[in-house]
């Protein structure tokens, strides 16, 4: 691992100013032309049959704009390839002398950082769900950063002398690093530990109280573990190019309009959309959500069809678990989100053709009762009758499977729905391998050798993070050999059932899945589900042990999941020039503060709720669904692995999903190699098949919304108003998210139970009583 090293550039502040003044002059987006933008004649010919749809000439550009991005005949080129994205997209300036150890940067970022680890695991356990976003926390780091830029005395004034204390109280203007600092500080704490889980579900549901020491330093281990293996494989899952993150250049755009270029016109009048468009999302939101619940989800069937069970399963969408909005429309941006916004055209058409998927498969497992569709079971597992599985039962004191107890009492039931859900999830795990070595392969392979062979990345960003000191490969080494450590000592002490050569098994299966995983996640922006491979192998290594199965899923995939995010953030460090040694600073703090408070949260919420938790309905302030989904997972692939997903069980179907998943892109891959049909490339197999099953639960009645938005912006638009979408279109969906964000939250605590208090509003006719899109209510919902 010792060749993975990047190259590291031990340069002082100082000598990186120095350099930067040698450096020609940047403009505002890059500093030459890429090879992309060279001119082409068939390119041009392609754009002039487009005729007038394409954007304005260089004589209407803007101040501000970078007459680069046109063609000779002046129009705005459209952007196609990851480096067409990240030059358009991404500012090339940089300025080294910004100063970002400062208070406001460590009291935004640590402060934010306790507010979104407290919140991100209180709502694991409260009915509304709801995540900490990091947009959310962007918007709120801003306020707190320009909030201390204006109350405390700055450069000149009569207070501030300049010396180094008050640089570090307030150096001058909330400055772009500060704010990714802050931000990438805030956002590592605000999600929820996957260990709180394990032993939440341990209190819970085995009677095994977890020592607190334990606790934190597995919560710990599990994490930095993940961070470690991130700095293994940067040199070619992040400094390249082509590993793009596409939901980075959301940030990465706000980040832009709010710090750079403040006295362009251009800038301005992007400043103020953003602006204008975040407060009429935050104004809207409260119709489709509360006021008038049928803007969030209309469909004319339900409206002709009020009381077919049928037509409400196929066409409803309004409430969780109706139906699958065949034909819906709704404009409820907090369900839209800002995804239409930034994943690849290739991602979405992937996704809308797995969701029409749905609309011929579940209707056709209901109709047949296939794996008991029809009996209404619950989510996670029951009896065959449909009451609660009592896993108590059939588990030995020291929690494994007691096959004598099992065979009398009989095997768990899920129902259909859940069979193809996860069949479908297990499809995309198989396809997402397949995927990435034969339409990427190619690059990840090169871009290893080259790292080997001492090539340097040619990403112009990367280029100018040259001037910073890297953070040396033997830091990580460090933290994962410590975390490693940590882990096996917690193993063996808190009697998780994990042996020894189980733990290493697990970090390295998981290291084996990164380069697959990581970079789905830079090209598609999309992140497979691929907890079941790990139950699944964890289930063959040690049948029986629920408990095992836990412990190995928690530090594989919690492994897999941080080192992705790290990934992602060093990506965002290196689109906004923030020195790497700074991004490793703030994610090891936030990691701490956050494993810190969820255990706090965690421990404090079991302990006096134990009984709401444990019940299937809990109640409007307090919910286990959750623990209860997770644990149910861990008894279905720990102690029952073998009996029901094996070759006699009878969902055999689902891990058999990772190996027909195999051959799924292979076709399409094969087609656009042998007739060269370009319009395959844009099927992507693995997003396609995780949307199998998805519309069996969950709200659905805003997808086509969701669809023609992503059409207009990612083809439309695109291609047709290229300077809009360069523009304005990441810029719409900050807006999109950061306003509809505002609202969730302070509308969850104020009016819709998470303060504890829920206030409804008057029934009418765009709040009927029943679902809010017309369609019959089931026993259930009513």
């Amino acid at each position: 691992m010792a060749l993975l090293d990047p190259e590291l550039a031990p340069m002082e502040a100082q000598d990186a100013a120095q350099v930067v003044e040698q450096l020609p002059h940047v403009d505002h987006r890059a500093d030459e032309m890429p090879p992309a933008y060279a001119h082409d004649e068939k390119h041009d010919e392609k754009h002039n049959k487009a005729g007038s749809l394409s954007s304005g000439t260089v004589d209407e550009i803007e101040v501000g704009d970078d007459a680069k991005l046109y063609d000779e005949h002046g129009r705005e080129k459209v952007l196609e390839t990851a480096e067409d994205f990240s030059r358009a997209l991404v500012s090339g300036d940089d300025d080294p002398n910004l100063t970002i150890h400062t208070f406001r940067m460590w009291f935004a970022g640590i402060g934010l950082a306790v507010f979104g680890a407290v919140l991100g695991m209180l709502f694991q356990f409260r009915p509304q769900v709801i995540t900490v976003s990091a947009l959310f926390l962007q918007l709120l780091a801003y306020m707190i950063g320009r909030f201390f830029e204006q109350t405390i005395p700055g450069p000149g004034s009569r207070w501030n002398n300049g010396n180094r204390f008050w640089k570090f109280l307030n150096p001058g203007p909330f400055n772009i690093k500060e704010h990714v600092a802050a931000q990438i500080l805030a956002n590592t704490a605000a999600t929820a530990a996957q260990a709180c889980f394990v032993f939440a579900s341990d209190d819970l549901f085995y009677g095994i109280t977890v020592n607190s020491g334990n606790a934190i330093f597995t919560l710990l281990a599990s994490q930095l573990i993940g961070y470690g293996f991130a700095g293994m494989f940067r040199a070619f899952l992040v400094y390249p190019t082509t590993m793009l993150y596409p939901q980075t250049l959301i940030y990465v755009n706000l980040f832009d309009v709010l710090h750079r270029g403040k006295g362009e016109l251009l800038q301005g009048k992007r400043f103020r959309f953003f602006w204008i468009v975040t407060f009429g999302i935050f104004v809207y939101e409260w119709f489709p959500e509360w006021i008038a619940p049928l803007l969030g989800s209309f469909n004319i069937v339900c409206l002709c069809a009020r009381n077919s069970d049928w037509v409400s399963y196929i066409f409803g969408g309004a409430e969780a678990n109706e139906g699958m909005g065949l034909m819906g429309f709704g404009l409820d941006w907090a369900n839209i989100t800002s995804a239409p916004f930034y994943q690849p055209l290739a991602t979405q058409i992937s996704t809308y053709i797995g969701w029409a998927i749905n609309y011929v498969l579940l209707p056709a497992i209901f109709a047949a009762n296939a794996w008991l569709a029809l009996a209404e079971l619950p989510l996670h597992f029951s009896v065959e009758n449909g009451t609660i599985y009592d896993q108590n039962l059939i588990l030995t004191p020291d929690q494994s499977l007691n096959e004598t107890a099992y065979a009398i009492y009989g095997q768990p039931w899920q129902s259909g729905s859940t069979v193809i859900y996860n069949f479908g999830i297990n499809l995309s795990i198989g396809a997402m391998f397949v995927h990435i070595s034969l339409w990427h392969g190619k690059e990840l392979w090169s871009a290893f050798w080259d790292y080997l062979r001492g090539k340097p990345v040619t990403d112009h960003h990367y280029e100018k993070m040259k001037i910073y000191k890297e953070v040396p490969l033997w830091w990580y080494g460090a933290v994962t050999l410590g975390a490693f450590v940590t882990a096996m000592v917690c193993a063996y002490t808190e009697h998780s059932g994990l042996p020894w050569w189980a733990l290493i098994v697990a970090l390295v299966f998981a290291m084996m899945v990164l380069p697959f995983y990581g970079a789905m996640y830079a090209v598609a922006a999309w992140q497979a589900g691929i907890t079941n491979l790990f139950q699944i192998f964890a289930s063959a290594l040690i049948p029986g042990s629920s408990q095992a199965n836990m412990y190995f899923e928690l530090y594989s995939s919690q492994a897999l999941v941080q080192a992705a995010s790290m990934l992602s953030d060093l990506k965002l460090g290196q689109y906004t020039k923030l020195p790497p040694r700074v991004t490793f600073a703030v994610q090891m703090a936030g990691t701490i503060i956050g494993a810190l408070l969820n255990y706090v949260i965690m421990q404090t919420v079991v302990s006096n709720e134990r009984t709401i938790l444990l019940s299937n309905e809990g109640s409007r302030v307090w919910s286990g669904q959750q623990i209860q989904s997770y644990n149910a997972n861990a008894i279905l692939w720990g102690a029952l692995g073998k009996d029901i997903y094996g070759p006699k069980g009878p969902y055999f179907i689902v891990p058999l999903g990772i190996v027909i998943g195999l051959v799924l892109p292979i076709l399409p891959w094969y087609m656009h190699r042998r007739f060269g049909w370009a319009w395959i490339t844009q099927v992507n197999t693995a997003v396609l098949a995780s949307y199998i099953g998805d519309l069996a639960g969950g709200t659905n009645g805003y997808i086509n919304t969701w669809m023609v938005i992503g059409l207009t912006s990612h083809f439309y638009i695109r291609k047709y108003r290229a300077g809009w979408f360069r523009k304005y279109n990441y810029l719409f969906g900050a807006a999109v998210d950061g306003g509809s964000q505002i609202f969730v939250f302070i509308f969850s605590f104020a009016l819709a139970g998470a303060g504890g208090v829920t206030v409804a509003f008057p029934n009418w006719a765009l709040n009927p009583v029943g679902n809010a899109d017309y369609c019959k209510a089931t026993q259930e919902e009513a």
